[in-house]
């Protein structure tokens, strides 16, 4: 068996077992880097003994290298700087002073717990500052957290890679050389970051001016000038100073994501995709190339000194990090346990272990091994456990509470009330001063405006709502505002009152817009209603028992137009009812229920919707529906037993 096939059959087996531990990941719903590692290991020297990396050579070391570029480049393209401006002064923090916390008390715990020389100590620590998006990302799209901790995790993940890569290449010179010259250290790090940023910058802006002139450019090739240009900036960087490559990398990303360019979709998805088989293959690499025996001998002070990294280091560092931002404690505690080691942390340990050994340096093993153990526990505890905190806290995107709500009408000022009722943050946009006065004559806050400013989205608190929908007494106008705020701002849930036509039904399932209250919603009449005060608002629940028979009765009334559905409160969480929500028993159901009143008596009274209680009204079941009514199937409101 010669040695090119030996070196094909390597990387055939790498990229098959990584795309395999992925699909699995991605069927069992865990992260992707478990079964990553397990696989890796199981291939190894020290499992069934078919991956040898040490065949690639010198090779390794480059296949690292690009890898991680890519990953670090797809990661500062999806990052949104609106989002990050929200967040800007600890994302600062953990990025700087959260580093210095993290390399301090991972050196201590280093050093007296697994009984490490200070010098690979604080090695050990440089290598477990960054967190990285290879792990973060995909954990964060399982549990789904709420969008602030989400744009914290994922931005520190980014941006941490690169500072913590050059400051271990820093600490790794110090004990090669002995230069512990604090001022020269700060020096280089500045150095390499900023030449690596200068250049990152530069070339992102020149290369995303022209894919916006190169118009006889394919959508396809236009995705390979963009890998060639990244991997031109990244040698660039690095021929001009070393290790400065990773920096240019993210912030070309970053430029290139915020030109906004036509083809930015595909580009997004093309570089997820090489991304998703670079950390496959980087992975099943590094991880085949670890000794059991290695982990084995580091004992258990070494893994106490990862539970301290965990359970003591991370907490204080993101307690101080974000003292004074607007999180709250269920935020802080989510992600002072969430900082998973990823790819980064793997790669560059284990090129410094083949340094330290070439130079004849004890400790390159141990220090691989180590931060092998801190991804492994990290990943592992982690990764498995982070769903069950974010329900148990309460900081899931979809419980996000409040609503802002565009138009300004009866029927939407009512909604908004009863948000407002319940303690819900809610707000009003429209561009009819007197709709607007209407609005705050009701105590609601209400913002004059087009809601296609963004920046007015933002101010109103779209960023930290629940809820955004559209109820203008334009369908097509709702439908596109609908779809904008899903894009710029993707909050939970997001509906829209828009005419009942297949095409538009279809943009709207691609675009995640639900149809709110029911299709076809006669707005202009039941805000008539509404002022001339011929409604009544009121609440039920649906019982387990005669469960299907309230619903028949409630389905009649809402197609003889006689009551519209409002509120859903399931969960101890209220929601506007979209109209293909199905019931189940238990639910509490808010509604309007058409009550004309004789014209003597509606002179008399007059008409305040203001005024509007809630209350227990007789149980719908028992108002009396012809039976040509009950035998009409409705579409959009389903029953579910």
């Amino acid at each position: 068996m010669n040695s090119t096939f030996d070196i094909t059959l390597l990387i055939a087996l790498t990229i098959v077992a990584g795309i395999g531990a992925q699909v699995l990941a991605d069927y069992l719903k865990v992260p992707g880097i478990v079964f990553l590692l397990l696989f890796g290991i199981g291939l190894g020297a020290d499992g069934l003994d078919l991956l040898h990396p040490s065949l690639l050579g010198e090779g390794l070391e480059v296949i690292v290298s690009l890898s991680v570029a890519l990953i670090l480049f797809e990661g500062g393209l999806t990052l949104e700087l609106r989002d990050l401006d929200r967040v800007s002064g600890s994302l600062r923090n953990l990025v700087t002073v959260g580093t210095l916390i993290t390399l301090l008390g991972g050196g201590m715990a280093a050093h007296w717990l697994g009984e490490f020389p200070w010098s690979i100590a604080f090695l050990y620590a440089s290598l477990v500052v960054v967190t990285g998006p290879t792990v973060i990302t995909p954990l964060l799209k399982y549990v789904q957290v709420d969008r602030q901790v989400a744009t914290l995790l994922e931005g520190e993940g980014v941006l941490i890679d690169p500072v913590g890569a050059i400051l271990a290449v820093l600490v790794l010179d110090i004990i090669l050389n002995g230069d512990a010259d604090p001022w020269r250290v700060m020096l280089g790090l500045t150095l390499r970051l900023g030449i690596g940023a200068a250049i990152g910058a530069g070339g992102g802006w020149l290369l995303g001016t022209f894919l916006r002139r190169a118009n006889f450019l394919s959508e396809d090739l236009k995705n390979l000038v963009v890998l060639a240009g990244l991997l031109g900036l990244y040698v660039l960087a690095q021929a001009i100073r070393s290790e400065s490559g990773l920096m240019a990398a993210v912030v070309s990303g970053i430029v290139l994501g915020s030109l906004a360019l036509p083809e930015e979709r595909l580009l997004r998805r093309f570089k997820s995709q090489l991304t998703v088989l670079a950390v496959s293959v980087l992975f099943i690499l590094l991880a085949a190339d670890l000794s059991i025996a290695s982990l084995v001998a580091l004992g258990w002070g070494s893994v106490l000194a990862v539970l301290v990294l965990m359970t003591i280091v991370r907490p204080i560092n993101v307690g101080i990090c974000t003292w004074n931002s607007n999180l709250n404690w269920r935020q802080k505690l989510f992600m002072g346990w969430i900082s998973p080691r990823g790819i980064v942390s793997a790669s560059v340990a284990s090129l410094f272990s083949i340094l330290l050994t070439e130079r004849g340096i004890n400790g390159g093993d141990s220090i691989k091994a180590l931060v092998f153990l801190t991804i492994i526990v990290t990943v592992v505890l982690q990764g498995l456990t982070a769903k069950s905190i974010v329900g148990w806290l309460g900081i899931n995107a979809t419980t996000a509470t409040g609503a802002l709500i565009v138009g300004s009408h009866p029927l939407s000022r009512l909604i908004a009330r009863l948000f407002q009722e319940r303690g819900e943050l809610v707000a009003i946009v429209d561009t009819d001063p007197e709709a607007c006065e209407k609005a705050e004559a009701e105590g609601l806050k209400v913002y004059r405006s087009s809601a296609l400013d963004t920046s007015v989205l933002e101010e109103a608190g779209l960023a930290s709502m629940g809820t955004f929908v559209t109820m203008t007494s334009n369908g097509e106008v709702n439908l596109v505002l609908a779809q904008r705020a899903m894009e710029e701002f993707k909050p939970p849930r997001t509906l829209a009152i828009f005419p009942r036509d297949p095409q538009k039904t279809a943009a709207t399932n691609k675009a995640q817009v639900q149809q709110a209250l029911i299709p076809e919603v006669p707005l202009k009449i039941w805000n008539k209603h509404l002022e001339e005060g011929e409604v009544k608002l009121g609440e039920t629940v649906l019982r387990t028992a005669g469960f299907a028979f309230q619903q028949a009765h409630l389905q009649a009334l809402i197609r003889s137009e006689d009551l519209i559905p409002l509120l859903l409160e399931r969960d101890r969480q209220l929601q506007i009812v979209p109209a293909s929500k199905t019931w189940q028993p238990g639910d509490r159901l808010i509604y309007l229920l058409y009550a004309p009143k004789p014209k003597l008596l509606k002179r008399l009274s007059g008409a305040n919707t203001s005024s509007l209680t809630l209350e227990k009204l007789p149980e719908v079941e028992e108002v009396a529906v012809p039976a040509s009514v009950l035998n009409t199937p409705l579409e959009g409101v389903q029953a579910e037993s």
